[in-house]
C-alpha cells in the first residue's frame, strides 16, 4: 500500500520522542515533569456552573463559526485589550483550539503558487511544529530561521534574499515566544509587517501567550497593523484560553483578521471544521469577558518568574524570559542534558533539539533545553534547583 510522500520527512513528534530518550532509564529521584506546557493554575470556579446551566446544549450541533454571543464577546475583548475593533459577523471565528486554526488558516489561504513559483511559508526556528505541518500540507517550501540569542530569539525575516521573500506566502510569528519567552516590541511588528506589504505575503501572529507576561503587556499584530495603514487582510492573528484562563481542555480559541481572508477561513470550517460544542462555547463566552483570574494568573507567573531569576543568578548564559511559562536553557546537548538530569535528579526537561530543524548543518535548540513553569511554585523551586545544581554546579 502506498502513501503520501508530503509528510514522509516529518521527525517523530517531540514528545514521543522524548519518551524514546528517556523511559527504558530508571529516575534518580523523584520524578518531576517540566516538559509539557499544560497550565496547572486554576481556572475560575464557576466554569462549571455555565457548563451545567447550558448542558441542553450538548444536544444540538453548535453554531459553526461560534455563537454570536462568544464572538460579540471575542471582540470586545480585543477591544479593551488592543483598541482594535472588528466585525463580529465578518472577522472572527471561534476555533476549537488554536492548532486547529493555525493549521486551516494555511490551507484555506496558501496559494497554490506565488509569482509562478513554489510558495515558501516562513516559520521560526525552534517554533511550534503545526507551522512546518501546515507548510507541507498545502505543498509550500518551509524556510526556518534562526531565533537565537544573537537576535533576541526572534526570526530576522528581513535578512533573506528578495527572491525568497517574493516567494513567500505566509510568515508565522509566534509572539511572546515559544520556548524562549521574548517578545515582539512595536519596531519588530512594524519592520515585519512593512516586509509583508512589500512581497506580498500575510503575517499569521500566533498569540496564545499574550497575556502571561511580567509588567508590560505585548503590543498586538493586528493593532500594529491598523496603526500603519496596512491591508486589513495583511495580518491573521489567533489567540487561546489554554494560557490566559488555565483552560487547555477547553479547546477554545479564535482567529481573526480582514473579511476576505476570514471568509476563505468560513468556507473551509464549513466542510471540515470540528467546532466547539455549545455548553463550552458558553463558558468561553464568559471567560473572554472576565479579567480578574487573568490578572491573578499573571501574578503566580511573576512569582515564578522572580524565583527562577534568582535560583539561575550567575548561570552563564541565563536569560530571563519576559512572558510565556518556559525557560529556554542554555546547555551544551540538549539530549545528554535531558539525559543527565533524567539519570540523576528524576526531573524531565524536553531537549530543545526536538523543536527545532537543522538547518546548514545546524540545530538553533540543540544548545537549550526547554522547562515548563506550570508546576505549583514549591514543586517548581525543588525542581528548578536540583537542574541547577546538576547543570551547572
Amino acid at each position: 500500500m502506498a502513501y503520501p510522500e508530503r509528510f514522509s520527512n516529518l521527525p517523530e513528534y517531540a514528545f514521543p520522542r522524548l519518551r524514546s530518550l528517556l523511559d527504558s532509564y530508571e529516575p534518580g529521584g523523584e520524578v518531576m515533569h517540566m516538559t509539557i506546557g499544560e497550565p496547572k493554575h486554576a481556572f475560575p470556579d464557576w466554569v462549571a456552573d455555565i457548563i451545567a446551566e447550558n448542558i441542553a446544549g450538548f444536544g444540538s450541533y453548535p453554531p459553526n463559526d461560534g455563537s454570536p454571543e462568544l464572538c460579540a464577546s471575542i471582540v470586545a475583548w480585543l477591544n479593551r485589550r488592543y483598541g482594535v475593533t472588528v466585525d463580529p459577523a465578518t472577522q472572527i471565528m471561534a476555533l476549537n483550539g488554536t492548532r486547529e486554526g493555525l493549521f486551516n488558516a494555511a490551507l484555506a489561504l496558501c496559494n497554490e503558487t506565488k509569482n509562478g513559483k513554489q510558495p515558501v511559508v516562513l516559520t521560526p526556528n525552534p517554533f511550534y511544529q503545526v507551522y512546518a505541518v501546515a507548510a507541507a500540507a498545502v505543498g509550500a517550501e518551509p524556510v526556518f530561521v534562526s531565533a537565537d540569542p544573537g537576535n533576541g530569539f526572534l526570526p530576522d525575516y528581513a535578512s533573506l534574499p528578495a527572491d525568497v521573500l517574493d516567494r513567500t506566502a505566509i510568515a508565522y510569528l509566534c509572539s511572546p515566544t515559544n520556548p524562549q519567552g521574548a517578545i515582539a516590541d512595536r519596531a519588530y511588528w512594524e519592520t515585519l509587517i512593512a516586509l509583508a506589504e512589500k512581497h506580498d505575503f500575510r503575517v499569521f501572529a500566533d498569540e496564545c501567550y499574550s497575556e502571561i507576561y511580567r509588567d508590560t503587556a505585548p503590543v498586538g499584530a493586528m493593532q500594529v497593523a491598523r496603526e500603519m495603514g496596512a491591508d486589513p487582510n495583511r495580518v491573521v492573528i489567533f489567540h487561546s484560553l489554554s494560557k490566559r484562563s488555565n483552560l487547555p481542555g477547553l479547546r477554545s480559541g479564535f482567529v481573526a483578521g480582514g473579511a476576505d481572508d476570514i471568509a476563505r477561513i468560513k468556507r473551509l470550517r464549513a466542510y471540515a471544521g470540528a467546532p466547539l460544542p455549545l455548553p463550552l462555547q458558553r463558558v468561553a463566552e464568559r471567560v473572554w469577558a472576565d479579567e480578574a483570574h487573568v490578572e491573578e494568573n499573571r501574578r503566580l507567573y511573576r512569582e515564578k518568574f522572580t524565583l527562577a531569576d534568582q535560583i539561575f543568578d550567575g548561570v552563564p548564559g541565563y536569560a530571563a524570559p519576559q512572558a510565556g511559562f518556559f525557560l529556554w536553557l542554555p546547555v551544551e546537548d540538549s539530549e545528554d542534558a535531558a539525559m543527565k538530569l533524567w539519570l540523576e535528579t528524576g526531573v524531565r526537561v524536553l531537549p530543545g533539539a526536538y523543536l527545532a530543524r537543522e538547518v546548514d548543518g545546524q540545530n538553533p535548540g540543540k544548545g537549550f533545553i526547554r522547562v515548563a513553569l506550570v508546576a505549583p511554585i514549591t514543586e517548581m523551586q525543588r525542581g528548578l534547583i536540583r537542574l541547577r545544581d546538576c547543570l551547572y554546579r
